[in-house]
């Protein structure tokens, strides 16, 4: 049953950003709506978007998801949308508030880390995010392959 519930999971996720983690210390995470238009969110079902080099901004106390590039629908007719556009992100003011006082520091950034369907709506998981050095990411890298190198000696051992 648990593996059903998993594989319902992984069918909503529309787009990962994986190089997100490699780059950054995700320091907080929230869940945000995205305005979008018919024919982008029918893109976003058919899994054609890119959220690599994507950020969000603060701009006059509202949201935006900037540089996430959403392609044109195929069956689109001359109402296709931009891919780039910058696409409103629907939070309470609170945590507007909180994301506006958290990228003042230097060095902050909010980065998505994925775009899923819940409940049929499209919603992003942002991250509060710290770049990390490159020596970071190689101590990371280090420590992920130790992880992998014990959990096979001791899978021989069960």
């Amino acid at each position: 049953m648990a593996k059903k519930k998993q594989k319902a999971k992984d069918d909503n996720l529309m787009a990962q950003n994986r190089k997100a983690r490699h780059d950054y210390n995700i320091l907080q995470t929230y869940e945000a709506g995205v305005a979008l238009t018919g024919t982008e969110i029918k893109s976003v079902r058919a899994r054609r978007l890119n959220l690599k080099d994507g950020f969000a901004q603060i701009r006059n106390g509202e949201a935006y998801l900037m540089n996430v590039h959403i392609s044109e629908y195929a069956q689109g007719n001359q109402f296709n949308h931009d891919p780039l556009r910058n696409r409103k992100l629907l939070l309470h003011k609170q945590e507007m508030k909180r994301l506006a006082n958290d990228t003042q520091s230097k060095g902050i950034t909010i980065v998505p880390l994925k775009v899923y369907l819940k409940h049929g709506y499209a919603k992003v998981l942002l991250g509060v995010a710290e770049g990390k050095r490159e020596y970071d990411k190689r101590e990371t890298i280090k420590r992920r392959d130790q992880e992998r190198q014990i959990s096979r000696v001791l899978k021989h051992y069960k």
